[in-house]
């Protein structure tokens, strides 16, 4: 369903999300067969009118490139937007087929994940269930409402999604394809309802009795302000700062590549690296080639002194006239553009263990990344294991690059976003982090009062039984 302009946002808000609340109802029950049937009516009509959404996005293409040379938008919303950039519409349509071809749902909702014997004929079980209604909330990326939409569906949830203004066009026409969709099968039409204006937002923000989760995806200002306009609880992550340690035994064509994908494969997205930390003993041994690469490729390298002084002697006078200074704020700041800031991690000194410096790397991280995913290279395995074990953030990797921070090359199919939370879901969230559990009990008349220590008081038993096959 397509919710437009409202006289009344209050009323039209209530009326979303009852409606919601009510679909997700149905969906829960549905069964797997169903839901994979949906995704693959959605899947179909989405490739058939492939030209008319492209045609969308041009639309949207077009009024934003003129938004961003009048500085009226940033270059990073821009590329986000873009649903002809190369693969990026096959990407879409391949995440349905995913989401739809994962695992029997049943063994996500429906999952027992505890099981116990409580006395003869009274047994309790945890089982999986969906969350409820999902409110979410992006800017520019339009392929969002494809991947939610499967997600939602799969895992037995209702969806109420809300674009950026960026991309009216295309969420309009993509909105319209899947509501037709969902008209011949047997998920409720209210499950996936699509907002194309913003003044019904505060109002669902409110309808915390109906609502059961927000998911915004964008800017830092959009996630903070959400945060701070519901009682809803919120999921999701504020900031993309993520960093690289190249620590002293990198080997340089592994630091090379990795480097290269982290920054100049999609620099606008949330798992670009922005800080690059470098041992101090890697400064001219391996840092050069990787420094070198980059340079070629237009990233603007912000250097503090010491690595600043290291590649000015190791690279030619053409690409060392191209290095920055850094600021202090360079390490604070998440660029989503070709530009990295390197700072210097000393080395360790005589009187403690050699992997200290991984531990200034990681003292670094935690203070000052947002949590979202951070990596080494290294080819020391000792240095890896402490990094791995001493950075917190929502993903940690060992000589890969943070660009794979990602619900579809995790293997989810797709995603709703990567959470920094630590409560509930972490990283990128799949159709794990979309059920939630709930307790079963299946007994033959017990009562609390039976169960004490005193005369003729029965016992409890609490034994672990396998869960039922």
């Amino acid at each position: 369903m397509i919710i437009g302009h409202q006289a009344d946002p209050a009323v039209a808000a209530s009326l979303a999300a009852r409606a919601a609340s009510s679909s997700a109802r149905v969906s829960a029950t549905l069964s797997s067969q169903a839901r994979n049937d949906t995704l693959t009516a959605i899947h179909r009509a989405l490739a058939e009118s492939r030209d008319s959404i492209l045609s969308a996005n041009s639309r949207d293409l077009a009024a934003a490139t003129k938004a961003a040379e009048d500085g009226q938008l940033s270059q990073s919303l821009l590329k986000r937007l873009d649903l002809t950039r190369t693969g990026k519409w096959e990407e879409m349509l391949q995440g349905i087929l995913d989401v739809r071809d994962l695992e029997d749902p049943g063994n996500v909702v429906g999952r027992v994940t505890l099981r116990t014997k409580l006395d003869e004929g009274l047994e309790l079980e945890r089982v999986s269930c969906p969350i409820g209604v999902l409110l979410v909330i992006f800017e520019a990326r339009p392929e969002v409402i494809a991947n939610i939409t499967a997600l939602a569906i799969k895992s037995g949830n209702a969806a109420i999604l809300k674009g950026g203004k960026e991309s009216t066009e295309t969420f309009v026409a993509i909105s319209d394809v899947i509501s037709q969709a969902l008209r011949n099968t047997e998920v409720p039409n209210d499950s996936i309802q699509l907002l194309t204006t913003r003044d019904i937002i505060p109002d669902l923000l409110a309808q915390d009795r109906f609502v059961d989760l927000v998911i915004p995806r964008g800017s830092n200002e959009l996630v903070r302000t959400i945060k701070e306009g519901t009682r809803i609880p919120v999921l999701g992550h504020a900031d993309g700062l993520c960093s690289i340690y190249l620590h002293a035994s990198a080997d340089a064509a592994v630091a090379e590549k990795v480097l290269l994908d982290a920054k100049t494969g999609y620099p606008a997205a949330c798992n670009s690296v922005e800080t690059l930390l470098v041992d101090e003993a890697a400064l001219t041994s391996v840092l050069p080639r990787a420094a070198s690469a980059l340079l070629a490729k237009g990233v603007s390298l912000r250097c503090d002194g010491p690595s600043k002084a290291a590649l000015s002697t190791s690279l030619p006078a053409s690409e060392s006239v191209l290095l920055q200074d850094a600021t202090e704020a360079d390490y604070n700041t998440e660029f989503l553009d070709l530009i990295l800031a390197i700072k210097t991690i000393p080395p360790p000194s005589s009187r403690t263990s050699p992997l200290e410096a991984v531990d200034f790397a990681v003292a670094h991280i935690n203070a000052h990344s947002s949590h979202h995913t951070d990596a080494i290279i290294a080819a020391d395995e000792a240095a890896s294991a402490r990094f791995l074990a001493g950075v917190d953030s929502a993903g940690v990797f060992s000589n890969a690059s943070t660009r794979l921070a990602d619900g579809m090359r995790f293997g989810f199919g797709t995603e709703v976003g990567i959470s920094t939370n630590k409560i509930h879901a972490r990283g990128p969230v799949g159709l794990d982090g979309l059920t939630i559990y709930k307790y079963l009990i299946r007994g033959r008349g017990q009562v609390a009062a039976e169960y004490h220590a005193g005369e003729g008081g029965r016992r409890w038993l609490h034994e672990q039984m396998l869960p039922r096959g």
